[in-house]
């Protein structure tokens, strides 16, 4: 009986220390603490998220080309609406009533408690005014954030732009995005996003029932700063950025610039393009469709994922493969009767004569003598199978970076294509196809495919004499240069012999000097260049041209392909060779000003002009 008298006492002794601690921590919330008895007269606590500002991206030269200016948001919590002007609202904001409510609708749906985004893009002007009748307005607020302004409407395929998080997104990063937010989207703003976007911060403040900001909470203590994003250093020349576009206008294709003992991409360029400006403020989703919706696909990277036939900018990687292999030699003569023969097979040839030596081979561009070149090197004796011949030419190529992904810091490189032994067993069989049967990868036609960006890297990697650092558009990141481009820094050599590049720069120079690439001729300056024309099979044949000068001591390569433009030496020669003689002179010659002005005038996709023929 003592023992469960015992046990009654215990469990009241428990239940009144309960008691006393629940109505002291009542006592301390409702009387003591003077943060709750703000809030009790007032009417909200409001989260207010603090935008950090992104970092600012500069040139190779320290010109500004991307920085941030404020814009708002108006956000709502549904739960906290009261009746008020629809009408008046919307006409203060210039949008329309009917979407106005259905996006209202949609916050409701969301959430009756958490803020949604309602109206994105308000300016400085029209925020001013929105201001003076917020306390009109119970439950909705606004937010500060920067949006991006573009000083020059350039590279805006390098840039990248802003755009609101998807769902995906917002899953992916462990809470760091909330529904609302921006991230960078393509080019430098995705590639560096996290050392771009900065950090978030909070503040805290009390709202009144007049929806007008009384103060912080708690003198600030629960407030962070948000912390702006880290500066950028690119490797891109906005000025001869600029001067490529102006010569690209009414052309579809690419061009890349880059200076060969670093890496460094001083150019990049998709045509068409579009101004960057067009993907911010509030019209940027009806802009984005309409451009996602041309025909011309000005959203499309072209330099990095289109893959085109290289034509003859192929056969100096070929002339090296094969002198390496000795599959041929440095003298290997060759008898071009105007065609490559074999049996009932012809592949045309635009030279024809007796080619002395591999230099001679590059300067013409004969076909014939590089169909013989290939064939020799697939059915090398070094190899038991024509097979495996082939994968050690794929190899090769894979060295130039060609046929793999390229290390880069711009999202969404593309591999191009060379086919293997792999590819051809699907295709024929094994043991079914010979040197024969793929004799069209002899002058780059088929199926082998190189990405303009992979074009200029093979011209910068002949320039060096054999060895490349991977293409890269970031110099530094605010005073960094240790961290993120560490892997931009490692050399990368070919295994091919010096002495073989040594040639191979001699023929691109006879190429421009006394070949097929006579127009890119800059007075004063020694080029090394090769043309293609690499063969389309929906239309009329694309022009190539890859460059590198001065032959001394290169500053520059190039890589230009202009779609259904005919002749390597009608459209991408001279584009290339402008913006080499811009870049190394900063200003055109007089001689060459024709030529300037017919490539500014020439307009391939509407047909308003045609140049005359080359002779």
């Amino acid at each position: 009986m003592d023992t469960l008298a015992s046990r009654r006492r215990v469990v009241q002794m428990v239940f009144i220390i309960i008691s006393v601690i629940f109505i002291l921590r009542l006592l301390f919330i409702q009387v003591l603490n003077k943060s709750y008895q703000q809030l009790a007269n007032n009417n909200v606590l409001r989260k207010v998220t603090l935008y950090p500002s992104r970092g600012l991206i500069y040139d190779r030269n320290g010109k500004l080309i991307l920085f941030n200016q404020a814009e708002y948001d108006l956000l709502v919590i549904p739960g906290q609406l009261k009746k008020f002007d629809t009408t008046n609202l919307c006409l203060t904001l210039g949008i329309e009533t009917a979407s106005f409510k259905k996006d209202l609708l949609k916050a409701y749906t969301y959430s009756r408690f958490k803020p949604t985004v309602i109206v994105k893009g308000i300016q400085p002007e029209l925020y001013a005014q929105l201001q003076e009748d917020m306390f009109m307005y119970p439950g909705f607020y606004t937010e500060v954030r920067t949006v991006r302004t573009y000083p020059f409407p350039a590279a805006a395929h390098v840039l990248g732009y802003i755009s609101e998080v998807t769902p995906k997104q917002i899953e992916k990063s462990n809470g760091y995005y909330q529904q609302g937010d921006y991230i960078g989207t393509g080019g430098l703003e995705q590639y560096y996003e996290k050392v771009l976007r900065g950090k978030k911060g909070v503040k805290y403040v009390l709202v009144d029932v007049h929806n007008r900001e009384q103060g912080s909470f708690n003198d600030g203590a629960l407030d962070t700063l948000a912390i702006p994003g880290t500066n950028m250093y690119t490797t891109l020349d906005i000025d001869l950025q600029r001067y490529g576009e102006k010569l690209m206008q009414g052309k579809v294709g690419s061009v890349v610039a880059i200076e060969p003992s670093t890496g460094e991409v001083l150019a990049m360029i998709s045509s068409p393009s579009y101004d960057p400006r067009l993907l911010t403020g509030r019209d940027r989703g009806k802009n984005f469709s309409k451009l996602y919706a041309d025909s011309l696909k000005p959203l499309f990277v072209r330099p990095l994922k289109a893959s085109y036939p290289p034509g003859s900018i192929y056969k100096p990687l070929l002339g090296l493969i094969g002198m390496q292999d000795e599959a041929i030699f440095s003298n290997t003569t060759y008898s071009c009767p105007g065609a490559y023969y074999v049996g009932s097979l012809r592949v045309g040839c635009h030279h024809s004569g007796f080619v002395n030596n591999i230099i001679e081979a590059i300067q013409h561009s004969c076909n014939a003598y590089f169909c013989m070149t290939f064939r020799r090197v697939v059915d090398n004796n070094k190899y038991k199978t024509v097979a495996q011949g082939l994968d050690s030419w794929k190899s090769y190529l894979a060295s130039f970076g060609i046929g793999v992904k390229m290390e880069t810091d711009l999202p969404g490189v593309g591999y191009g294509f060379i086919p293997g032994s792999d590819y051809y067993n699907k295709i024929y069989g094994v043991g079914r196809w010979n040197s024969v049967t793929i004799i069209s990868l002899g002058i780059g036609q088929g199926e082998i495919g190189f990405t303009p960006l992979q074009m200029a890297n093979e011209m910068a990697t002949i320039s060096n004499h054999g060895f490349f650092y991977s293409p890269h558009l970031v110099k530094k990141v605010d005073d960094d240069t240790s961290t993120v481009l560490k892997k931009f820094k490692e050399k990368k050599i070919i295994p091919i012999e010096k002495k073989w590049f040594d040639l191979t720069v001699e023929a691109m120079k006879e190429v421009v000097e006394a070949g097929t690439g006579r127009i890119a001729q800059i007075p004063g300056t020694t080029m090394g260049g090769k043309t293609g024309t690499a063969q389309n099979p929906h239309g009329k044949d694309h022009s190539l041209f890859i460059c590198f000068a001065p032959v001394e001591n290169p500053k520059i390569a190039i890589a230009v392909i202009v779609e259904n433009a005919g002749f390597g030496a009608t459209y991408g020669a001279p584009i290339a060779s402008l913006m080499i003689e811009k870049y190394l002179n900063d200003s055109i010659s007089t001689p060459r000003k024709y030529l300037e002005q017919r490539m500014f005038d020439a307009d391939l996709i509407h047909n308003k002009f045609q140049p005359a023929p080359e002779h």
